[in-house]
Parts: structure tokens; C-alpha cells; sequence
């Protein structure tokens, strides 16, 4: 027996320092946080280094609440927004959730664009980085994704709308672009086929791509190491260096419990918005993106006909190709911004232009009086629909489906009666209501089943004025159907 096994049943340690002993035995967890934790940062701890556990955090976030989301969620187009809607308004601590998953989106792209410039900034994708700065750059893009997949999720104008602006701007690359547009809606139309691709993309494929990625990505900045201060030499740093605990840890801490207090007070004070259920053929509706594709928003705008490939295709691809190059365009082993104007311009002219595009699109919407006007009534609309109460899904599918095998014989009956009598024809299946007729779904919550009966028998004079006749049936029958209406709850 070594001296290992021996400590784990040593009599004169705690219990919590046996069953540790006894674990790191097995895992090798004490070594594996000294790996993690011992980690030498050059130069010292610095807050500038904390956007990466920012980003880490919120990912995590996003996965957590997402998983709770997806409990109730339905991805079809019948029932994608009343699930949405039940989540936001029925479900204990739903609209909390479902607020910190919306704007934990939002915190993403700010946390991450963040991380980005301060390492653009500080040149720290120089040096033996170049495969850690190209997994960056494919972390921002998948980022992107997912927060264009999970936008249309909910299904209400809003969602549909502004994903219809998206998918149609695929369809401009030229040569495969009507194909790629068929592929994401899965049809020439958004309906069910673009919901339950758009989920599997938002749930399944991007996060486990982001694991992947997140993984390789601080496994090779474990081997590159910390870049260090801008003075540093990104090959051979001399900075006298600092373990990655405690100090910088604390520092890393700071941005996650700011981060939590921010998007909690945020989530629980201003729920994230939901409008009514989409309405394909609403001709009047104004389409706007969430504001981080506002800018790609306003810059489609300037191409048309024949040049829309240029501003859809050509020129995001030799940007994006540039960003990825960088570390290979960029040779110099000089990071210290004054001593890079070149870069430094290059930067402050794509931020300025992206700010400023997002601004112009704001500028536009609010000095068009047609188009500020709509925008207005597509946001009461909205508060308008957050302040009803739930209404269930009562659509003839799901109704007729809920009655297909009713438990109770008489009820069972009675639906055979509602269907002979040609009831239907006006309350609808189910008794869902159409123009002609109301819906008779609750209807026993309002008249007791003698009233209802006697109503059914002798129709006031509103009901007979919309052509309801008086219903004359065996006392047995007049029972059976009288437990079928009571049973459209």
C-alpha cells in the first residue's frame, strides 16, 4: 500500500480531507487546479485580461437558462408562439428567464467584441498566436449565428419579419443564392420547416460547435501564453510573471458578478419584448433587426440589382478574410498602438463605420414620419400584447386532436351528436368559434348544465337573430351533448 492509500483512511485527517484525498486519487483534480490555476500571467493580473471569463460565464449562462427554455417550447409555427407566450406569462419565474436568455444574447456580442478589440488593441495575436486568433474569429462568427437562429425562435412579427429580411439577403449571392435561401427556410416559405431548423441549429449544432471551439481555444492559449503587456515581446516575454490566482481571478470574478447583478436587475425589471403571433400577410408591417445586425441591416440598403453581390458577397468576404489574416498580414513584433497607425486606422475606421451605419438606420426610422409612425404602432402592439393574459392555443388541430378520444362515453357521444346536428358548421370543431358563430370552448364556466340546456332549448332572441335554432332532442341525447360542451375546457 503507498503512502496514498494510506492517507485516505489516515484517522487523523477530517473527513472533507480524506474524501479530497480520496477524490484526487482517482481524478487527479488537485494537479488538474494547479494546472489551471497556477497558469503564469506576464507582467501581473490586469482587467484588461477578464473579457474571455466574461465570455465564458455568459455562454454558460445562455446554455443553462436555454435548457430550461426549451422544457416548454414547441418548434412548429402553430404552437412556437403560444409556447413562447406561456413561457412569458403562465410559467413561474418564465419571463425572468426568458428576459436574462434575450439580453445575455445582447451581452455576448458586447463581451465579445470587447475581447476582440483589446486584443486587436494590445497587437497580443502576434507572436505564435495565429491559430488562437482564427479560432477567435470562428468563436465571433458562431456567436452571430446563434443570436441569428435564436431571433426568429419566438415567432411573433418582430422575429419573422426581420428573419425574412435575412434569409432573403442570402438569396442575393449570386449563382447559389436561391438554393442557400431554400436550405435554411427548408422551402421557398418560413413556416414549420424554418423553425425546426433554426432550433436544431440554436440548440444542437452551433453550441456544440461553440464547445468544441471554446475548448481549442484555451488549450492554445495555455500553449501560446499570455501575451502580456504592450511593451512585451509577443515571442519572448521578460515580464516578471504573476500566477493566474489569486489576483487575477478576482479580477475575472468582478466582470461575472457584474455581469449577474446587471442582466438579473435588467431581466427582472424590463422584460425582453414579445409581439403578436406572425402574420405572413401583414403587407404594413416595418421589419428592424436587433441593433448588432443593424449595421448589415443599413448597408444592404445602399445595394441593388446587379451591385448586390458586391455589397452582400465580395466585399464581407475580403474583409473577413483580412480580420482572419491578420496575424499573417501583420509580421511586426511591435504592439504598442501609437506605434501602428496603420492598424489603429484601419480599426477605428470599421468600428466608425458600423457605428455609424447603425446610427443612420436610427436616423431614418425616427425623420420618416410614415415609417416612425408604423414603428410606433408596431411597439404598442407589443405592450399591448405583453399586457393580455395568456390565451391558450385553441386552433382547430389542437382541439379537434384533444377530442379525438374523449375519456367520458356521454361526452363521446355527445361530440357524435354536436357533429350530426351540424353544430360545427358555425361554432366550428371543437367549438372553437368562426364568424358565423362564438366559441363554445368554456362554455359550461358560465351556465350550469340546466341553464345551458334550457338556452340549447329555448334560444334568446340575439342568438336566434344569428340563425341559431332551437335544439329539440331526446332527453338522453340532449345529456350526451350537454357533457360534450362541458367537456371544451
Amino acid at each position: 500500500m503507498n503512502s496514498t492509500d494510506r492517507n485516505e483512511d489516515d484517522p487523523s485527517r477530517t473527513p472533507q480531507t480524506r474524501f479530497r484525498v480520496w477524490l484526487d486519487r482517482r481524478t487527479g483534480l488537485d494537479s488538474l487546479l494547479r494546472t489551471a490555476l497556477d497558469e503564469p500571467v506576464p507582467g501581473g493580473a490586469r482587467f484588461a485580461y477578464i473579457f474571455g471569463s466574461g465570455l465564458l460565464f455568459i455562454f454558460l449562462s445562455q446554455v443553462i437558462t436555454g435548457v430550461f427554455l426549451a422544457l416548454y417550447y414547441v418548434p412548429s409555427a402553430d404552437h412556437a408562439h403560444t409556447t413562447v407566450a406561456y413561457i412569458s406569462k403562465v410559467v413561474t419565474a418564465g419571463s425572468f428567464l426568458r428576459s436574462l436568455h434575450s439580453y445575455g444574447a445582447s451581452a455576448m456580442v458586447i463581451v465579445l467584441l470587447l475581447h476582440l478589440s483589446q486584443t486587436y488593441i494590445y497587437g497580443a495575436y502576434k507572436g505564435r498566436r495565429e491559430l488562437l486568433w482564427i479560432s477567435g474569429c470562428a468563436l465571433f462568427g458562431l456567436v452571430m449565428a446563434m443570436a441569428f437562429t435564436g431571433y426568429l425562435l419566438p415567432w411573433d412579427q418582430r422575429a419573422y419579419f426581420a428573419t425574412a429580411v435575412g434569409t432573403n439577403a442570402i438569396g442575393e449571392v449570386p449563382f447559389i443564392g436561391g438554393m442557400l435561401t431554400r436550405l435554411v427556410r427548408g422551402g421557398t416559405e418560413m413556416g414549420t420547416l424554418t423553425i425546426s431548423r433554426f432550433f436544431v441549429a440554436h440548440v444542437f449544432l452551433i453550441p456544440a460547435c461553440i464547445f468544441a471551439l471554446v475548448a481549442s481555444h484555451i488549450f492554445l492559449f495555455r500553449s501560446a501564453g499570455a501575451a502580456g503587456p504592450i511593451t512585451e515581446n509577443p515571442y519572448k516575454p521578460t515580464a516578471k510573471s504573476e500566477p493566474f490566482y489569486p489576483r487575477q481571478v478576482l479580477m475575472d470574478l468582478s466582470l461575472t458578478g457584474l455581469l449577474l447583478v446587471g442582466l438579473g436587475v435588467l431581466a427582472f425589471f424590463i422584460a425582453a419584448p414579445l409581439g403578436p403571433a406572425a402574420d405572413p400577410a401583414n403587407a404594413q408591417y416595418v421589419p428592424r433587426p436587433d441593433w448588432y445586425y443593424l449595421p448589415i441591416f443599413q448597408w444592404l440598403k445602399y445595394w441593388h440589382g446587379a451591385a448586390s453581390a458586391i455589397g452582400v458577397l465580395v466585399i464581407p468576404t475580403i474583409l473577413a478574410l483580412a480580420v482572419i489574416a491578420l496575424p499573417f498580414l501583420d509580421r511586426s513584433i511591435e504592439r504598442r498602438p501609437w506605434k501602428r497607425p496603420g492598424a489603429m486606422g484601419a480599426f477605428a475606421f470599421i468600428m466608425f463605420g458600423l457605428v455609424g451605419l447603425g446610427l443612420r438606420s436610427e436616423y431614418q426610422d425616427h425623420h420618416d414620419p410614415a415609417v416612425a409612425q408604423q414603428l410606433g404602432r408596431q411597439k404598442a402592439e407589443e405592450d399591448e400584447y405583453m399586457r393580455k393574459p395568456f390565451e391558450p392555443d385553441l386552433s382547430a388541430a389542437s382541439l379537434a386532436a384533444a377530442n379525438v378520444n374523449l375519456a367520458d362515453p356521454l361526452a363521446a357521444k355527445g361530440k357524435t351528436i354536436f357533429e350530426a346536428q351540424s353544430c360545427n358548421a358555425c361554432h366550428g370543431d371543437g367549438g372553437i368559434g368562426t364568424a358565423a358563430a362564438p366559441a363554445l370552448v368554456a362554455i359550461s364556466a358560465k351556465f350550469p348544465s340546466d341553464q345551458l340546456t334550457n338556452l340549447l332549448q329555448h334560444p334568446t332572441a340575439k342568438m336566434t337573430a344569428g340563425a341559431m335554432p332551437a335544439v329539440d332532442l331526446p332527453t338522453g341525447d340532449m345529456k350526451a351533448l350537454i357533457a360534450y360542451l362541458e367537456s371544451l375546457k
